[in-house]
């Protein structure tokens, strides 16, 4: 009996043994890729964090944008993303989704300068801007946005919220996300020190990222009278629906396209089924 139990205890005890042998192997030797290379764990892989979930006007099947929110969205734009990210495949005229008036649009349209051709000359040239143009480019090409950006070319932000997965929320996350290098990255990682002109992030990809935080402080953009008080979230989260807007201008129609499919469905299958049921009633199979 005694022989028994000294048996269990050491098994035990060799068990306990393998376990701690086999979890500091994992923690410590490389780990497969995606691809089946064995790469060793990386910065990146271990404080990468997925976007944060907002609760969107537009999330679901039945969700519309929020006009006022879009609204205060390109404000937040103009005056802030403006300054370097271009707009370059939105025309001025579908501001009139946002609830501009012509008006409105006119005087948006007219205070940008728009590249054009000289109809005598063929030489290059500006003119006001007209609702049938589109946002102009920030930088006539990359070499000068690298030139006035630390040698990184700020994207045009028009599909952004379709480039990246989860758009909307990552492009709030990413606006509120800088903040210091945690001290424990630094000890397990101390390579990946952010370097300077680099900004720590850890929802942008590799967490160093060149842009600097465009939203810092709260009233940073002045909202008109009864609307919310403009924190830095809040002015995330609006710039970010308006660009989800900007990607996917025509979500709301649709959503409301494809709840119309799926009712003709399920009545027409209805149908068909009744229509089933009255040409087989009473017939042997």
């Amino acid at each position: 009996m005694v022989r028994f139990l000294g048996g269990l205890v050491g098994l035990f005890f060799a068990g306990m043994l393998l376990l701690s042998f086999i979890w500091g192997a994992v923690s410590v030797v490389p780990v497969l890729s995606e691809h089946g290379k064995l790469v060793a764990p990386t910065a990146e892989s271990e404080f990468h964090e997925h976007p944060r979930q907002v609760a969107w006007s537009f999330n679901g099947p039945f969700g519309k944008y929020d006009e006022a929110q879009l609204q205060r969205g390109f404000q937040v734009y103009s005056e802030v993303c403006a300054a370097c990210h271009s707009l370059h495949q939105v025309a001025f005229r579908s501001l009139a989704d946002l609830g501009y008036n012509e008006a409105e649009i006119k005087a948006i349209a007219k205070a940008h300068q728009v590249p054009a051709i000289d109809p005598n000359t063929g030489e290059a040239t500006t003119h006001e801007g007209t609702p049938a143009d589109k946002f102009p480019l920030v930088y006539p090409n990359d070499v000068a946005a690298r030139a006035a950006n630390n040698n990184a070319i700020p994207p045009d932000l028009s599909l952004m919220a379709k480039a990246r997965h989860d758009g909307a929320n990552y492009i709030h996350s990413l606006l509120t996300g800088f903040r210091e290098q945690p001290a424990e990255l630094l000890r397990k990682f101390p390579d990946a020190k952010t370097g300077e002109g680099l900004h720590y992030n850890p929802y942008f990809a590799n967490l160093n990222i060149a842009m600097a935080p465009p939203l810092t402080a709260e009233g940073q953009v002045t909202y008109g009278e009864g609307q919310p008080k403009p924190t830095v979230d809040q002015m995330a989260q609006d710039v970010s629906a308006f660009l989800m807007w900007a990607a996917e201008p025509k979500l709301e129609a649709r959503k409301s396209t494809g709840v119309g499919v799926l009712i003709f469905l399920i009545f027409g299958t209805v149908l068909a089924y009744m229509a089933y049921q009255n040409i087989w009633a009473g017939k042997e199979h």
